[in-house]
């Protein structure tokens, strides 16, 4: 959104425009709630879900789970807010420390969320590699590392949200938003770099990791049992149904996450671009109903993981999934007895 002075609206256009706003609080104020609703659901599932047992050897797996909590974090800082001001209650628009607070949480969890997302498909390319060098290095030790650096590169890189952000800001797509037009230039350029960009590495090992499964399937090809033996045994990590499981789920949801985050990027980028010029009331009305949509498809993204890894995600996570909701069953109903 422009950081700019607007023009007076001609009167054919301010019907219109007023139409725009009015879309606009309506869309903040119920989609946030069934976003809010759909995320936390699914996250505290997936939460409940990846950290039992079954899943606790795997690298990747881990990862999911760090990445479903760093989601709902997402959620439950970002949307809160969102909710309250459909409302007219929102502190982060009037008060410094909220404002200030919320900013920095949800920039920061946003990215670390994507990279730890980045680092599982790393881990899929990795196991599925055919050199024995690259497979050891998927480890849950490796793993633990590589979330630890991120989320302090994240909190160091993303402080100057603390210094930038300030309530009461007008022409600005909320109210909670940077002060001035270089700390809007770094905010929105960080969020490209730091939660867009990595959806290339994302593409690009995926791309890597379906040819390290077929080439796995082209070598244990040959009909002679004791070669096939062979084989399967020398990569029996990669063969594993867990495994391929959890590749589908990286791949649909690296898919899935490209198409939510995206126009939030190219709107933060044309914001940048267009920061020092001049636009009318409707135009910026029309900037904040689309960055108001993108923002909330952004948000979407942090809830939709456990829907991903229940349709794609196989029998290894449904299996789990319906074991854990029929103990859930038996506890609440053992105890209203």
């Amino acid at each position: 959104m422009p950081f700019s002075n607007t023009t007076i609206p001609s009167i054919p256009n301010a019907a219109l425009i007023a139409t725009l706003n009015n879309a606009t609080f309506q869309i903040i104020r119920y989609c946030s709630i069934f976003i809010f609703l759909f995320g936390t659901i699914g996250n505290t599932l997936n939460i409940l879900v990846l950290s039992q047992s079954s899943f606790r050897s795997s690298p990747c797996a881990q990862l999911f789970l760090f990445a479903s909590a760093m989601n709902l974090f997402v959620i439950i800082s970002g949307l809160i807010s969102r909710i309250l001001a459909g409302w007219g209650a929102d502190l982060t628009a009037t008060n410094r420390f909220f404002c200030k607070l919320r900013g920095f949480a949800v920039n920061t969890a946003r990215p670390v969320a994507i990279w730890y997302v980045l680092f599982a498909m790393i881990d899929r390319w990795l196991l599925s590699s055919t050199k024995t060098e690259r497979r050891q290095m998927s480890s849950i030790k490796n793993a633990r590392r590589a979330m630890v650096i991120s989320l302090i590169f994240a909190t160091l890189y993303f402080s100057h949200v603390i210094y930038c952000h300030e309530p009461y800001q007008i022409n600005a797509p909320q109210k909670c938003y940077g002060a001035t037009v270089v700390c809007r230039y770094v905010a929105d350029l960080s969020f490209t770099c730091m939660s867009i960009l990595p959806l290339i590495p994302m593409l690009v090992f995926g791309l890597m990791t379906i040819n390290n499964v077929h080439q796995s399937h082209n070598r244990t090809a040959p009909t002679d049992i004791s070669n096939r033996a062979t084989m399967i045994s020398t990569h029996p990590s990669r063969l594993r149904k867990r495994d391929r499981s959890l590749i589908a789920m990286l791949l649909v949801q690296i898919i899935i996450l490209c198409i939510l985050s995206v126009p939030l990027g190219m709107d933060k980028v044309y914001s940048s671009i267009t920061a020092d010029r001049q636009q009318s009331t409707l135009q910026v009305a029309v900037s904040n109903l689309l960055y108001n949509i993108a923002q909330l498809l952004h948000f979407l993204a942090n809830g939709v993981p456990f829907y991903i890894y229940t349709l794609a995600g196989g029998n290894s996570f449904r299996q789990v999934l319906i074991k854990l909701l029929a103990n859930i069953k038996d506890k609440m109903l053992h105890k209203c007895r």
